[in-house]
């Protein structure tokens, strides 16, 4: 089956979305306000159709999916009248803005026997799912802590906080690997340059059964820093994003013994583990396109994507009244 899809938003991240549905043979048709952006991807997609109103694009018939990539705040809307409209939804991350607003839409997809799927873009990439593989192998054991960073210098944003412009990648890499949700968040942060932004947030999330994770986010950082540290009872993995090759991916089977009543650490040789080539984009595309032509529930469904908006929230709940946030069992 050829889905037809359509893309609104054409900007920072629509157009890489663009150039991948094209390349999948699926680009029907797409949709931006901006009349100079549409001159400039009609020449370069002739075959595709261009729209600046969003409304007549979803009420064509041909279309069967949309995917969205407008700012934040325009999600949950374009989103709701899309599945309305009778189409397959595709929305980057996050699905919403309001936890209530994404089980609504979740139950409308339901309803309407339609896909939508959240862009969480790193569980389509390669290494991550080369490293949760690993780790659904018993490779590490039991696990014990994650942290991640994503720091750069930059994009800083007026209209939302680090928290949420970075976080959100990271929330879905951990929970896809904890399985559940955290039992306690908290979260610190500082604002520098806007009052009612910040800058930087460093986020905890307590698991129960011993199981903890960190989630460091900054957009002023001297330099960009994409990690996720992966700690089990048996090993470590590491996936650097900003390093290219087998040292994206590595394993280190470090093991800490006993003598006596004294720790001995035995330090061993970091191995890579291989993971495919693919981009990720790329993959993440073809796998909702994929879920559209047959029914298959996403891997970033709708309730993956309410549950990283729910430990989002509870982060921003946590930050702004500078307390833990405790969820019941």
């Amino acid at each position: 089956m050829t889905v037809r899809s359509a893309v609104v938003g054409t900007g920072y991240w629509g157009k890489n979305l663009l150039r991948n549905l094209n390349g999948l043979g699926a680009l029907y048709a797409f949709c931006d306000a901006d009349s100079k952006a549409l001159a400039t991807f009609a020449a370069e997609y002739p075959d595709a159709t261009p729209y600046q109103d969003y409304e007549a694009m979803i009420a064509d018939p041909k279309i069967d999916a949309v995917v969205i990539a407008t700012p934040a705040a325009t999600h949950g809307v374009l989103a709701e009248k899309a599945l309305n409209a009778g189409k397959h939804v595709f929305v980057e991350k996050p699905l919403c803005l309001d936890v209530d607003e994404a089980r609504r839409l979740d139950a409308l997809a339901g309803e309407r026997e339609l896909i939508l799927m959240v862009g969480h873009l790193l569980l389509y990439h390669p290494a991550f799912v080369a490293l949760k593989a690993a780790v659904g192998s018993g490779l590490l054991g039991d696990l014990r802590y994650i942290h991640s960073t994503r720091a750069s210098l930059g994009k800083i944003r007026m209209e939302e906080n680090a928290l949420w412009s970075f976080a959100p990648h990271d929330i879905s890499m951990i929970l896809s690997l904890a399985g559940r949700l955290p039992k306690r968040v908290t979260c610190n942060g500082e604002a520098w340059l806007n009052k009612e932004v910040a800058d930087l947030t460093l986020s905890h999330l307590d698991f129960g059964s011993g199981l903890q994770a960190h989630i460091f986010v900054s957009w002023l950082h001297p330099y960009k820093d994409h990690r996720l540290v992966v700690i089990g009872e048996r090993g470590m993995i590491v996936f650097n994003d900003t390093v290219p090759g087998e040292e994206k991916l590595m394993h280190y089977p470090h093991s800490v013994g006993w003598d006596g009543n004294l720790p001995v650490l035995d330090k061993a040789e970091a191995v890579p583990l291989p993971y495919g080539t693919e981009e990720p984009l790329k993959s993440e595309c073809a796998h909702f396109l994929d879920c559209v032509g047959t029914g298959v529930t996403p891997r970033s469904d709708a309730k993956e994507g309410t549950a990283v908006l729910s430990v989002l929230d509870w982060c921003q709940q946590a930050l702004t009244a500078k307390q833990p946030v405790v969820l019941e069992d």
